[in-house]
């Protein structure tokens, strides 16, 4: 038996669910507009909408992360906190060694005090007394091819006398040689006329040091046997007891033909304040 087409039971399903599908279509190409233009207006509005969405979840969650975020900052803190405990052992056990040090220089300075002490005992010798400084300001410079000498703002309104050292911050600079109320001259050690007893700090080899109105003065009257080096520092020896033992006056630049130079430390063509040390008794040498 054959059966027309028309009377299968699929069809008459095809034929309802048609309008069906028609109001599906339909529907769904309304809420594709309308999505559209909802994410129109949301695209023109977004930074508003962005910005306090933003807002909202950072207060939302700020609880949370700064729970979060403190076992951070106290790790940190502690790592930091077993840096400086790591340091301060280091320069703790630096320190220990270095008052170590300090109490064996101590020792050793108590040892050589006490010896000095007996020494100048047996020898009979006193204490010099520290003289008194005055400081004075340079207020001329008389230097010529013939002399070397300043002129200072202070005289005998300040204890000056004839003879007394003067110095600066590096070494000796001269000695007074005339001296009024409120004024005195003082003769440089590069000055040709300078003599000055020293010693070289080293060897303790005794000399004069005299001036050769040059710029460096030389070492006169050194013993055949002196053992002199480039680089030995010379200092006062207080002999004549016109200078105070053990100011520093230079250094050998030459040691070489007989001829000793000594570069001063003081910086003789720079003065602008100088020390005269003044003492209570002092014998001025002769002046020619």
């Amino acid at each position: 038996m054959r059966i027309n087409s028309k009377f299968r039971p699929g069809s008459r399903l095809i034929r309802l669910s048609s309008p069906l599908r028609a109001v599906i279509h339909k529907s769904l190409i309304f809420i594709l507009i309308s999505a559209a233009i909802s994410f129109m207006v949301l695209d023109k509005n977004k930074s508003t909408t962005i910005e306090r969405t933003s807002v909202v979840i950072a207060d939302v969650f700020s609880p949370i992360l700064d729970f979060v975020s403190r076992p951070a900052a106290s790790i940190n803190k502690f790592l930091q906190g077993l840096e400086n405990l790591s340091q301060l052992h280091k320069d703790n056990l630096r320190l220990r060694a270095e008052n170590e040090r300090l109490k064996d220089w101590k020792m050793i300075a108590r040892d050589l005090g006490a010896q000095n002490r007996v020494l100048k005992a047996l020898l009979g010798l006193t204490s010099d007394l520290p003289p008194s400084q005055v400081t004075a300001r340079v207020i001329g410079d008389a230097a010529g091819p013939f002399v070397r000498s300043l002129i200072i703002n202070v005289g005998t309104n300040r204890g000056l006398k004839k003879g007394n050292a003067v110095v600066s911050g590096e070494g000796l600079i001269g000695r007074v040689i005339s001296v009024g109320e409120r004024s005195a001259r003082v003769l440089l050690i590069t000055d040709i006329n300078s003599r000055v007893p020293v010693l070289v700090e080293s060897s303790r080899d005794r000399a004069i040091l005299t001036g050769t109105n040059v710029g460096q003065p030389k070492l006169l009257f050194l013993p055949a046997s002196a053992d002199l080096t480039e680089g030995d520092r010379v200092v006062t020896s207080g002999h004549g007891g016109v200078f105070p033992v053990g100011l520093p006056v230079g250094t050998i630049i030459n040691s070489g033909d007989g001829n000793v130079l000594i570069s001063t430390l003081a910086r003789l063509g720079r003065l602008e304040y100088v020390r005269v040390l003044v003492f209570d008794k002092i014998t001025p040498p002769d002046q020619n």
